[in-house]
């Protein structure tokens, strides 16, 4: 008995010392700050997006014809409030709404870079406008915000990079590696005509890029749990999107004397069934870059977690929601409350985690559900993207650019949940990213395609700030 208690004892010290070796051996990744030249903030940037949000360049659904009226007066509009940019760049529209500008690099033997944004937004709840400090697309400025749908997703950021374009070229700057920006007009709809089309394009001209950035990425503040710094998550990765339609199909019947096997009640048996059976948790790229970075900068105990992902990745990656996610979304059947339904629909949205994919989800409703289902894909849908790597110079830029412009920031490479327009340019892009710095908070992250949208004014200036730093990088 004494030797087994040795042994046992003998088994916890080794366990005790490999974590405490491991957890000691994970240090920090974050790169020095630099010191940077002060820009001259543009006067009337405010200004530019309160008009930038005044017109209504709203994505409604995939059937619905653009509003010319909004989408070409903001054209113009970017034209009159950016001069310089509008004679120097060259502009491309695709599919008639989506602008493709080219800024001249000084050397035609690097690489150029791609800077995405998008001009959609979302519709705006009606019944919702009592709530909104100001209304949606008025595009009030305030003592500290600037206000109305679009000042988060996405026209801060197209307004961004269009005042420290014309920041730049004010200052006879040009770059040595030839830019484009590229802003779609239906981002929020999936990007087929705008984004998509756009990669297309430079796929068919033959354009190869260093790097491509868009949206997706942010400045997280008190978002963790007892980690009180600020956290700048790059999305090196992001998740793929699939509905489908559970459809049951019956012969109904007299609510008096209901069959056995229910239209609705099989309907709901199966969305139990899913929401019980979820997919696994999975430690995959780029979580593991995640795991490192974050790690590092947590108090000991925690960083012992991240730092023995063998041991203990189980809590942390459901922390991080690092699976295939089911929802249940919408639910359709029924005519009359004593008439059994002779169809029944339910939508089910997933957000598939890299390494599975809209197949192999398929695969997991039907082993899932009861028989006497169908499972048909519904609308939009696309596979989980490529996984971008951190050794490039680009991301050295991108990083070098974050901390010397937001150096109490922690910057963490990550992968998003949602859906964002880079997804299609791995193909003309060595490595594409999501960040640029909207800061996020538990108060402010419900604004996103919801209630009292608006952006700190503080904020705004330092997207532009950082905007105009990071095309600087790429002299």
């Amino acid at each position: 008995m004494k030797k087994v208690l040795l042994t046992i004892l003998g088994l916890i010290v080794v366990l005790a010392a490999i974590l405490v070796f491991n957890t000691l051996s994970l240090t920090s990744k974050q790169v020095e700050a630099e010191p940077l030249e002060a820009m001259e903030f543009p006067k009337n940037a405010f200004v530019n997006l309160s008009k930038a949000v005044q017109y209504k360049t709203i994505s409604f659904n995939e059937d619905a014809i653009p509003d010319s009226t909004a989408f070409n007066g903001f054209h113009q509009f970017l034209s009159e409030a950016y001069p310089l940019l509008h004679q120097t760049l060259e502009l491309e529209k695709i599919n008639g709404y989506s602008l493709l500008y080219k800024w001249q690099g000084s050397d035609p033997s690097q690489k150029p870079i791609v800077l995405l944004s998008h001009q959609d937004v979302v519709p705006v709840d009606q019944p919702t406008l009592s709530e909104w400090e100001a209304g949606p697309f008025e595009g009030k400025i305030t003592d500290s915000h600037v206000i109305g749908r679009g000042t988060l997703d996405d026209k801060s950021s197209l307004m961004a990079l269009m005042e420290s374009v014309e920041t730049l070229l004010k200052e006879s700057f040009t770059p040595k590696q030839t830019i484009y920006l590229a802003f779609g007009h239906d981002e929020e709809l999936g990007g087929n005509k705008g984004a998509k089309a756009i990669a297309s394009y430079l796929k068919e001209n033959g354009i190869s890029a260093a790097m491509t950035l868009d949206e997706g990425g942010f400045l997280a503040q008190n978002m963790i749990p007892d980690f009180d710094k600020t956290v700048a998550m790059v999305n090196l990765a992001e998740k793929g999107y699939a509905s489908f339609d559970l459809i049951v199909k019956t012969s109904g019947g007299h609510s008096s004397a209901p069959p056995e096997d229910n239209t609705l009640g099989m309907l709901a048996q199966a969305i139990v069934d899913l929401e019980n059976n979820q997919l696994p948790y999975k430690l995959v790229k780029p979580l593991d870059y995640q795991f490192e970075y974050m790690g590092a900068e947590m108090p000991f105990f925690k960083k012992m977690a991240f730092a023995n992902p063998w041991l203990f990745k189980g809590p942390v990656l459901k922390a991080l929601n690092a699976h295939t996610t089911t929802a249940p979304t919408i639910v359709e059947g029924g005519v009359k409350d004593n008439v059994i339904p002779t169809v029944g629909k339910a939508t089910i949205n997933f957000r598939i985690l890299p390494g599975e994919t809209i197949e192999s989800v398929k695969e997991h409703i039907k082993k899932t559900i009861g028989d006497g289902i169908d499972v048909e894909l519904s609308g939009f849908a696309t596979n989980p993207s490529p996984a971008s790597g951190i050794d490039s110079d680009a991301f050295k830029n991108l990083e070098k650019t974050i901390r010397s412009v937001f150096p109490e920031a922690v910057v963490v490479p990550g992968l998003i949940g949602g859906g964002t327009d880079a997804r299609y340019f791995y193909d003309v892009s060595d490595d594409v990213y999501r960040f640029y710095p909207i800061r996020i908070g538990p108060d402010s992250m419900t604004r996103f395609h919801g209630i009292d949208e608006k952006i700190g004014k503080e904020n705004y200036k330092e997207m532009i700030v950082f905007c105009y730093n990071l095309i600087k990088r790429f002299d």
